[in-house]
């Protein structure tokens, strides 16, 4: 079966088309495993930064320039579906949308251009993909705790799970987009922003500690945009390499000196990177300094076991495919 999956997130909206085989079916080569034995092999994977977010956390609402820009985006996303000859689609919004007074002008948009209604998802439920996606390319034991950490433009997820599945699992709003538009507005950020920034980071943990057991960690996984980028620069890599970055376990130390690089740079330091993202200079601060944050913490709490990160390419829009093919 062909499923396109699409997940459009605060910062990017990103297209998957993908061949989903049944156990023993026949493939030439699988990318993603799923619990129940579905293997998920990519036909087309693409990512355009659209900034669908821009200035939600202030004004509560979706941009006119913003939605025009995802629109277009989708138009193209469209055609390329229509031209793969898939089977069904499943199109996923997250954080900016669930936050934002007009998606209702979203959702109609993205109807008249697709035929279908996007899911404006909750919070638990993005979490779960989350989870899912990542889960699927990843060796997972029920006697392991792996905390998947999905740190977003506008939200992060944690969630905490084995091979039996998810176990405990919270949404909070806190996202490289959000918290560079709330904290982080100089080039390079200042001391005192970056203070005020980790104090809010801190808050956030706060409450995940309340319902995520984060000193129960024994192994951590990141995905999503800041943290596949903070990890090729804690690789030394000279160009964006997803084979090199998939599936990287890197000792902690690396992964805390790699993030405080980044937020220490200017813009234009950041833009001479081979592995950067244009649509990402501006807020990789941010996620540098949440996934630092994060890591620290986690270090604190542990018993002394935790000594590195993996990274996963495989994600939520992984998850958001493999659903399709239930559906």
């Amino acid at each position: 079966m062909r499923v396109a999956a699409i997940d459009c997130g605060t910062n990017s909206i990103r297209l998957l088309i993908a061949d989903i085989a049944e156990p023993g079916g026949d493939r030439e080569s699988s990318e993603s495993q799923a619990g129940d034995g579905q293997m998920l092999t990519d036909v087309h994977r693409e990512m355009r930064v659209v900034r669908l977010g821009q200035g939600v956390d202030v004004t509560g609402m979706l941009a006119q320039e913003a939605l025009d820009r995802t629109f277009a985006a989708v138009d193209d996303y469209a055609e390329l579906i229509r031209s793969a000859a898939v089977e069904r689609v499943r199109f996923v919004a997250t954080s900016a949308t669930r936050d934002a007074g007009n998606r209702d002008e979203f959702v109609a948009g993205i109807q008249a251009r697709m035929g279908i209604v996007p899911e404006v998802v909750s919070g638990d439920e993005e979490a779960a993909l989350s989870f899912a996606g990542a889960a699927s390319v990843l060796p997972m034991s029920e006697n392991h705790n792996v905390l998947v950490v999905d740190l977003g433009g506008g939200s992060t997820e944690f969630v905490m799970g084995n091979a039996a599945g998810v176990t405990a699992a919270l949404s909070t709003d806190m996202g490289c987009v959000r918290f560079t538009e709330r904290y982080l507005q100089s080039d390079p950020p200042t001391a005192e922003e970056i203070t005020a920034a980790e104090a809010a980071i801190a808050e956030k943990l706060h409450s995940v500690m309340a319902v995520v057991p984060l000193g129960e960690v024994q192994r951590i996984v990141g995905v999503a945009g800041s943290i596949t980028t903070i990890t090729a620069h804690a690789l030394g890599l000279a160009r964006y390499d997803s084979e090199m970055i998939h599936a990287a376990v890197v000792p902690l130390e690396n992964m805390d000196a790699a993030a405080s690089s980044l937020l220490a740079m200017t813009r234009a330091e950041r833009a001479e990177l081979g592995f950067m993202h244009p649509g990402r200079v501006d807020v990789i601060g941010a996620g540098a300094l949440i996934w630092r944050t994060i890591l620290r913490t986690l270090v604190n709490l542990g018993d002394g076991a935790l000594e590195s990160a993996m990274t996963s390419e495989h994600d939520i829009l992984d998850g958001i495919a493999l659903g399709a093919a239930r559906s």
